[in-house]
């Protein structure tokens, strides 16, 4: 992926090779500025690649798009401040069309009590929590039923807890849904706890520079990041970030701050 600036061209992605198996979580980690963004907008059809090809079960992503077969959930909830929760994510119906073939087993109201906000159907967003918020844009996402849930650091402005505790709500909404997940984070500790295969970016122009496979059993459960299992996976994904001169993360030590 090349942009073409007023000064010379910049190689956002060269050379990418990426796969995620159907029905599995996979991550992308990577320094900033290093195209993690980009390629997932690329795999949504939001923009097209300087060269090479984007396939998702066979169809382009265009195809894809046009079948509403992909959900994203964005960094920020970009909620509609004058629509409910309700409104909010029966949204994609209103802008396909209430009769679409491509639409979730769940109706709107399943899709909010699937996210945990029964009860909260006609508030609006601002009296909602980020964390809360984000469970609405999340819900939106699976009303049209997508093949595939693209997912860019939907939960980096949350703190901490909250933020340990939704990735505890994505993967059971997401073994619900039984869609294919692409997440991208800046979090080590993120990327193994949530996925099946961790993809290493490098920095520009981006390359994936490994892939990590997470072994641990499913479902996740938080007691989980203090095995020795998770802790190598850790130190794995930080040699392809950082090189093997990087200090390990000892056994039994926090692994890292969200």
């Amino acid at each position: 992926m090349v942009f073409e600036g007023r000064g010379q061209p910049v190689v956002a992605l060269d050379k990418v090779d990426l796969h995620v198996p159907t029905g599995s979580f996979g991550s992308i980690i990577g320094p900033s500025g290093c195209g993690k963004s980009t390629l997932l907008r690329l795999v949504a059809d939001v923009m097209q690649p300087f060269a090479g090809s984007v396939t998702l079960s066979g169809d382009t992503p265009r195809t894809a798009r046009h079948e509403h077969a992909i959900g994203f959930v964005f960094q920020s909830p970009t909620l509609l401040p004058w629509r409910t929760v309700r409104q909010n994510v029966e949204l994609p119906l209103d802008v396909v069309g209430r009769k679409s073939t491509r639409r979730s087993s769940k109706t709107p109201g399943e899709l909010i009590e699937l996210v945990g906000l029964k009860g909260f159907e006609n508030a609006l967003p601002h009296e909602l929590s980020g964390g809360m918020q984000q469970r609405v844009a999340i819900a939106r996402s699976l009303v049209l039923q997508p093949d595939v849930l693209l997912l860019d650091e939907p939960f980096g402005a949350l703190d901490e807890i909250t933020r340990q505790r939704m990735n505890l709500e994505l993967l059971r909404i997401w073994a619900e849904s039984g869609t294919t997940a692409l997440l991208v984070t800046h979090s080590i500790a993120e990327a193994v706890f949530m996925s099946d295969q961790v993809h290493v970016m490098s920095a520009r122009p981006g390359r994936i520079a490994g892939v990590v496979d997470v072994p641990l059993p499913r479902p996740r459960r938080l007691d989980m990041m203090r095995t020795p299992e998770f802790y190598d996976c850790v130190n794995r994904v930080r040699d392809g970030l950082f090189g093997r001169d990087s200090e390990p993360t000892p056994h039994g030590e926090p692994v890292e701050a969200y």
